[in-house]
């Protein structure tokens, strides 16, 4: 079976080191699969699961709320950059939800005060709490 290197980094450090045989990314243009012996790509992610399997098909072995990012496929080894990450299990749902509260909160008073550039950071703050909450409940 063929396997590939598979890497998720922060600026706080190391999320996921393991093989895979197939990962799932979401990137501005649709869904990305990558298999083992992929050839050279760079790509940006966005805010989303990130799905590592044994196989494709597989069991899932890792699934991790990824915050945008760089994915890149060199030599069998696939490395996603991510602004931040964590794995399902590490994710503190209550937390997750407190900014989903936020976020709404922010997004309602830069309507109320036309606030543009608040309110893109709201949208962004909520995606990602979203993002969060989703994979958590996997």
């Amino acid at each position: 079976m063929n396997k590939m290197e598979v890497q998720v980094v922060t600026p706080n450090g190391l999320v996921y080191d393991g093989e895979a045989g197939f990962v799932l990314a979401t990137t501005p243009q649709g869904q990305l699969g990558i298999m083992a012996n992929h050839q050279p790509i760079i790509a940006p992610v966005k805010i989303s699961s990130l799905i590592i399997k044994e196989v494709k098909g597989g069991d899932i072995l890792s699934e991790i709320a990824v915050n945008g990012g760089i994915l890149e496929v060199r030599d069998n080894i696939v490395s996603i950059l991510a602004n931040s990450a964590e794995r399902a299990q590490d994710i503190d749902v209550e937390r997750a939800e407190r900014a989903k509260d936020r976020a709404e909160q922010d997004i309602q008073y830069a309507k109320e005060h036309q606030e543009s550039d608040k309110m893109k950071r709201a949208e962004v703050a909520l995606a990602r709490a979203i993002n969060r909450i989703h994979i958590s409940k996997k």
